[in-house]
């Protein structure tokens, strides 16, 4: 298919940019449907704002105050979070009961009832004492 330079209005800041041939091309090729609605220096602006590119950070969530983890399988690491997540805002945060000392812990999930909830501290406790049992990272159970 033969492509032709597009000029498109920035959704951001209202200036013109060209949507070129080569760019529809490498959209069509990912099977992208929708034309680009902002400018370059927009783009990156956006980008930047969200915390990087990544749709994923690279540490898990990282311990930010009054956030608690869930324990058990997988769960979510206390250690270095990476910034935000890439879907576009603030994760909504759920109000729930620390399973261990009562109190009240806000986790980033929805907990589904059939494992305990913590809230920072207990958290940290259960993961750096090895409780819990069940699998070690040695590979011993």
């Amino acid at each position: 298919m033969s492509y032709q330079d597009k000029v498109l209005t920035c959704a951001d800041c209202g200036t013109q940019f060209v949507f070129s041939a080569n760019e529809q091309a490498f959209y069509a090729e990912r099977g992208f449907t929708n034309e680009p609605k902002r400018c370059g220096p927009c783009r990156q602006n956006r980008k930047a704002s969200r915390g990087g590119g990544s749709s994923y950070s690279s540490g898990g969530y990282g311990g930010n105050g009054g956030d608690a983890y869930s324990s058990g399988g997988g769960g979510y690491s206390s250690g270095g979070g990476g910034g935000g997540g890439g879907y576009g805002g603030q994760r909504e945060l759920h109000s729930v009961t620390c399973s261990s000392c009562g109190g009240e812990a806000k986790v980033p999930f929805v907990p589904r009832g059939d494992r305990p909830v913590y809230c920072s501290d207990c958290f940290s406790q259960q993961r750096g004492g090895g409780g819990g049992g069940g699998y070690s990272r040695s590979g011993r159970y």
